[in-house]
Order: structure tokens, then C-alpha cells, then sequence
């Protein structure tokens, strides 16, 4: 009895890794012919192209781009196609014009196959990269430059510095304006001040001027009344005249003296 066991689940584990590596080889099947065709049709022809080539590509419309892929037979949409075009400049922006590539590297991932191959630039050397999906269409593709260890260390510094000092540009411009708050109360303060104050401004100081001065001249005139009348009457009464002195009225001359 347990002899049959043994040999039972020596039987499942042998079924399961033979099942495990049929997968890994169903996985790992690509056609590699046909990778290499559009890898090598899409370096040369980047390669060849010039700015006014790729500006025209960019504007045509998605429709036309898929009909002239199409009608070539190439295993890739637009889409996929001019971000082809838009990695291939980026990669020549920092490598330089490209000179050769060596063999391609095929690795399997998930369905996917990557290619992979070191090529020379004027500048710098790069690797090229080239997903495809697991019916051999084209994802995508990449030029990345082959860095130094100190070109590295020097652009990720140059990024920390940067970083770094955008931050503390903001930290301050912050400070700056929270600084700026504590005037807001005095500000307000005075303009608050002088709306008070306008109204208050606004007196009619020379009608009072000339409202006293007229109270003072009708003051002194009555008592320049009382004396002419008392001198008057002095002088009548001198003469034996007083009893008929009645003073009707008294009338200013133009001129303030008297003659």
C-alpha cells in the first residue's frame, strides 16, 4: 500500500514539472526572424530620417499612419510607432548620432519579449531596447545611455540640488508672506482713520468766523449808541434844552470817522 502511494505522487510530481516546463518553452516561444526584421527596420530608418521626415509622421493623423503601416505589412500601430520616433530623438539628444549595434539579447517575461542590444553613438554608448507583446506586436522602445558611475553620482546630485533648492525657494516665499501679515492691522487701521476723520474735517469754520464778528460790531455799536446819546443829552441839558431830546436814529457814515 504505501509502494502505491510512492509511486503516486512520484507520477503527479513528474506530470507537474513536465506540465511546468511545457509552459515555460510555450512561454519562451518568439519568432525571432521576424524581431529582427522590424528591429533592424525601425534603427535604419530613425537612423536615416531627418527632422522634417519625423515632423511629418508626427503630423499626420492616427488613420493615415496605420494605413501606410498596414499596406508595409510592419506588426505595430501609430501610436506605438511614434513613440518610437520620440525615443529614438530623445536617445540621440543625449547619445549622438547613432553609428552601429551589435546582436540582440531575447529575454521572456510574462508573454513579453525583450530585445536588447549595445550600440555606438558619437558621444556615448547606449543600449536599445525593444518590447513586444505575445503576438509579436511592438510595444514600445527605448535608447538608453550607458553612464560612468561618476556621471551618475553627479546627475543625481545636480537633481538633489535642484530639488532641494526649488524647495527652500518656496519655504521662503512662504515666510516672506506670513512676514508681511502682521501689517495687515495697520494698514487696515489707517485707512479706517482717515474715513473717520474726512467728515469731521468738514466745518464751516468762516461762517462761525464772521457769525462772531458780526455779534462784536452789533455789540460795540450799541455801546457807541448809549454814549453818543448820554453826550447828547449832556450838552442839551447844558443848553435847558433836555426835555424835548428824543434820539430817533442813529445811521453809520461810509467812512468811520466822524467829522
Amino acid at each position: 500500500m504505501k509502494k502505491k502511494i510512492g509511486l503516486l505522487i512520484s507520477m503527479l510530481v513528474s506530470v507537474i514539472c513536465l506540465t511546468a516546463c511545457g509552459a515555460g518553452n510555450a512561454e519562451a516561444e518568439y519568432d525571432e526572424a521576424q524581431i529582427e526584421q522590424v528591429t533592424d527596420f525601425l534603427i535604419g530608418y530613425c537612423a536615416e530620417a531627418d527632422e522634417v521626415t519625423l515632423d511629418q509622421w508626427k503630423d499626420m493623423p492616427d488613420f493615415s499612419v496605420n494605413l501606410q503601416l498596414t499596406e508595409a505589412g510592419l506588426p505595430f500601430d501609430a501610436e506605438s510607432f511614434l513613440d518610437v520616433l520620440d525615443s529614438w530623438q530623445a536617445g540621440i539628444d543625449e547619445c549622438g548620432d547613432y553609428i552601429e549595434h551589435g546582436d540582440f539579447d531575447y529575454k521572456v517575461t510574462n508573454g513579453k519579449t525583450e530585445a536588447a542590444a549595445k550600440a555606438k553613438f558619437e558621444k556615448r554608448e547606449g543600449t536599445i531596447t525593444f518590447i513586444f507583446d505575445k503576438e509579436g506586436n511592438l510595444e514600445s522602445m527605448t535608447v538608453s545611455a550607458d553612464m560612468e558611475t561618476g556621471e551618475i553620482l553627479k546627475k543625481a546630485g545636480l537633481n538633489t540640488v535642484l530639488g532641494m533648492g526649488t524647495v527652500f525657494s518656496v519655504l521662503i516665499l512662504i515666510a516672506f508672506i506670513i512676514y508681511l501679515f502682521k501689517f495687515i492691522p495697520g494698514i487696515q487701521a489707517m485707512f479706517s482713520g482717515k474715513a473717520k476723520e474726512e467728515p469731521e474735517n468738514v466745518r464751516p469754520e468762516p461762517e462761525i468766523s464772521v457769525t462772531a464778528e458780526t455779534v462784536t460790531e452789533t455789540s460795540d455799536d450799541g455801546e457807541l449808541i448809549a454814549v453818543i446819546a448820554a453826550a447828547i443829552a449832556a450838552a442839551e441839558a447844558e443848553n435847558g434844552n433836555a426835555d424835548g431830546f428824543v434820539v430817533r436814529s442813529i445811521r453809520r457814515r461810509p467812512s468811520n470817522k466822524w467829522r
